[in-house]
């Protein structure tokens, strides 16, 4: 017999568990499943200092443990497992576990599976991430002041993490492949006139370097073979974001870069909401992804009261 509940909320970072805080205090009795990193992007992060409330910061993974908590208290039920599945085209929605192991229908939704950050693939990049390698400037960045620290990408999001680090940092070094930038004719006049940026064209990173406190540089390989190393305290990638939009693709709308569209937390499908990093893809921060966890559970009680559920 298929398992029946109100709310079923897909992801545990820090939008799925706000959502899940809403929904239970207005009784709908949600359940999360946490997914392939429970607790989401903010885990592998250090330690965070510009969430209202942690005055001394907080590391990521204390941070989503007290949430988890918090969404317990009011009568959350987490379960450990990956939804492998979703069929939206029914209501009540059916979701499949763990690749069929079992399954349970939702007469609502709420997707919170983030967006995954784009890497090189370097093994001494992955050695580093959370020691000097970061993919959020504006959440990390605060960590090197009057440091010097190196962007990857040729972008906006680039040249926009850039000149933020460039107000903080000391010297900021931009590593772009190609010999010009992609990014808005505005952004890159910003770039070449902020006087601490410097841009590092036609090269590409061949590895990360460091100890065991962390980075202290990159090696650098030219187009032309030649290369080069730059003493750096920090690595921030800036070549885009993967949203993890897999379960929902051709069931719900989405945008040109694949996120899902949304309007007040509600999808196009009735009974189905998004939240977090997987409907933004400008700001993907914590406390926007929280804020839009609250927006989506708002909505879902509002639907449920709406459809009698």
């Amino acid at each position: 017999m298929t398992e029946k509940i109100k709310c079923l909320i897909v992801g545990s970072g820090p939008a799925g568990y706000t959502a899940a805080i809403y929904a239970a205090r207005a009784n709908l009795s949600p359940v999360v499943y946490e997914g392939i990193e429970p607790g989401g992007q903010l885990t592998t992060t250090t330690d965070i200092e510009n969430f209202p409330g942690y005055p001394e910061g907080i590391s990521g993974t204390a941070m989503m443990e007290d949430l988890k908590k918090q969404a317990q208290r009011f009568g959350t039920e987490v379960r450990f497992g990956v939804i492998t599945r979703l069929d939206l085209s029914i209501r009540p929605f059916v979701a499949e576990i763990d690749g069929g192991e079992r399954t349970l229908s939702a007469d609502s939704i709420i997707i919170a599976t983030g967006a995954t950050a784009k890497y090189l693939g370097l093994p001494s990049e992955q050695k580093y991430r959370g020691m000097g390698v970061s993919a959020c400037a504006t959440c990390d960045g605060f960590f090197y002041r009057k440091k010097d620290v190196a962007v990857i990408g040729g972008g906006d999001t680039a040249c926009e993490e850039a000149t933020y680090l460039a107000s903080i940092c000391r010297q900021v070094y931009l590593i772009v492949r190609k010999n010009y930038l992609r990014a808005s004719k505005a952004m890159q006049q910003r770039v070449f006139t902020t006087p601490n940026i410097e841009v590092i064209f036609e090269h590409n990173t061949k590895e990360v370097l460091g100890d065991d406190n962390g980075v202290t540089g990159m090696l650098l390989a030219g187009n032309d073979g030649a290369e080069r190393r730059i003493d750096v305290d920090g690595v921030f990638l800036a070549i885009g974001h993967h949203p993890n939009t897999e379960l929902v693709q051709g069931q719900v709308d989405l945008d040109e870069q694949g996120y899902i569209i949304t309007h007040h937390g509600r999808t196009n499908v009735p009974g189905v909401f998004a939240a977090g990093d997987v409907q933004d893809p400008h700001y993907r921060q914590a406390i926007t992804a929280a804020g839009s966890g609250c927006i989506a559970a708002l909505e879902c009680e509002r639907f449920l009261a709406e459809n009698n559920a």
